[in-house]
């Protein structure tokens, strides 16, 4: 049961006559004529029990993505449904006008809309509606609570897609390029031609030079096909936020730019999201759409408050290929846990594979080093200082175990990554 303030209004309306005639009597039958006016507003409301309720929602959505929420209504009760329906949701979800009015007449079904807008990544479920039905009086109203569950899956949103045009564009530059058909190089036929002075003699056709009657030879082009693999770092370290967003967020919009990209170019791509258990994978030599499937695998993960097990990646990486290819690690320039961790395996990821460490760094250091007005901005600035050359000093220990770093802020860390596999592509290092 609910009260409204008209309820307040008409039992300050009864003081009046308790002033007047100031005696018990008088009390009693103010409270008796309270009580009939709610118990007749609740008797002549309609029963919310009487509803049916049906949740039409879509399966997923991007971050920041308005969705509909539909709720049908249908009063199967004698009267009419005057009240509100209110939609329970978490915060995260950014729901808009939870509660809304209804009046639907007996034996009818009404169609209830709100607006979501989640401000987080991951499943989002709401497993109740509240109905509320008032009286003709609007004194006293009846409230049921109605299960009606609904789940939305957050995918996440892949910003970075704006960068995927321009390099895609570096790319058929590339491939451009390295169509010119040399002689021995490559692994991958591409066509016969004429023999001319100076060819390989073990390009030779026999067969061919047979059937022509002249001396045919095979050209060669690199190969296309290689593998990309990526290491998402879904430990303690990427729950850190920089610029609003965990670095485990960004980790996905690199990864997802990366993707995409070497996809295009004819590679093939594996992701791997492990902390200390694998929580993801995802590779481009399964069936549908690899993004789609990339963004579905990825949409539940969520940072883990415990230190990455990095002992697993060398047998991770090896479980998908064992040839040469591009692992790439997506985690933090942490001096501790890189030291600790990352750097006692690398070298059984140099000895076979080319191997790039991408990390978030936060511009907020940068300044905080420029500040420098009065004693605690200098403190700060020497923190940040400090910081920085730890950082820079891991970068410079990983690079002399043949490893690329890539460090850059999170709106620039996607495309800055997309530039370093196309400059290793184009160099042939991959």
């Amino acid at each position: 049961m609910v009260l409204s303030g008209r309820l307040l209004a008409v039992a300050l309306a009864c003081l009046l006559p308790v002033v007047l005639i100031p005696r018990a009597s008088t009390v009693w039958w103010c409270l008796l004529a309270l009580a009939v006016l709610v118990l007749a507003d609740l008797l002549l409301a309609a029963s919310p029990r009487q509803v049916v309720l049906e949740r039409v929602l879509p399966a997923s959505a991007r971050l920041d993505e308005t969705v509909q929420n539909v709720v049908l209504v249908t009063n199967q009760g004698r009267r009419r449904l005057r009240g509100s329906l209110r939609d329970i949701w978490q915060p995260t979800a950014g729901q808009q006008d939870a509660e809304q009015p209804v009046d639907i007449p007996a034996g009818e079904r009404r169609r209830h809309v709100t607006s979501l807008m989640p401000r987080r990544r991951g499943a989002l479920r709401t497993e109740t509606v509240t109905v509320r039905s008032w009286g003709p009086l609007g004194v006293a109203a009846r409230q049921v609570d109605h299960p009606c569950p609904g789940t939305l899956m957050v995918l996440p949103p892949f910003r970075s897609r704006r960068h995927l045009p321009s390099r895609l564009a570096r790319l058929r530059e590339m491939d451009g390029r390295s169509a010119v058909q040399v002689r021995g190089a490559g692994t991958e036929f591409d066509s016969l031609r004429d023999y001319v002075r100076g060819d390989d003699a073990r390009s030779i056709d026999w067969r061919a030079t047979a059937r022509r009657q002249d001396v045919v030879v095979r050209t060669w082009r690199p190969e296309r096909d290689r593998r990309v693999v990526i290491v998402l770092d879904t430990s303690r370290a990427s729950a850190a936020r920089v610029d609003e967003e965990t670095k485990l967020d960004t980790g996905m919009e690199a990864s997802l730019l990366l993707s995409a990209l070497a996809s295009a170019g004819g590679d093939r791509v594996d992701l791997v999201a492990l902390d200390r258990t694998v929580r993801a994978r995802v590779s481009s030599t399964e069936k549908g759409h690899l993004l789609n499937r990339m963004v579905t695998a990825l949409a539940p993960v969520q940072p883990i408050l415990l230190a990455a097990d990095w002992s697993q990646v060398p047998v991770e990486v090896a479980q998908v290929t064992r040839q040469r290819s591009l692992v790439v690690l997506l985690t933090a320039l942490d001096a501790a846990s890189v030291q600790e961790g990352l750097l006692p395996v690398l070298p059984a990821l140099t000895r076979h594979h080319q191997v790039v460490v991408a990390a978030v760094s936060d511009p907020q250091l940068e300044q905080m080093s420029q500040v420098r007005e009065d004693a605690e901005t200098v403190f700060r600035a020497a923190a940040a200082e400090r910081a920085g050359l730890e950082r820079a000093a891991v970068a410079r220990e990983l690079e002399m175990l043949g490893v690329e770093v890539v460090d850059a802020p999170p709106h620039e860390l996607p495309p800055a990554l997309a530039d370093t596999y196309l400059r290793l592509k184009a160099a042939g290092r991959l």
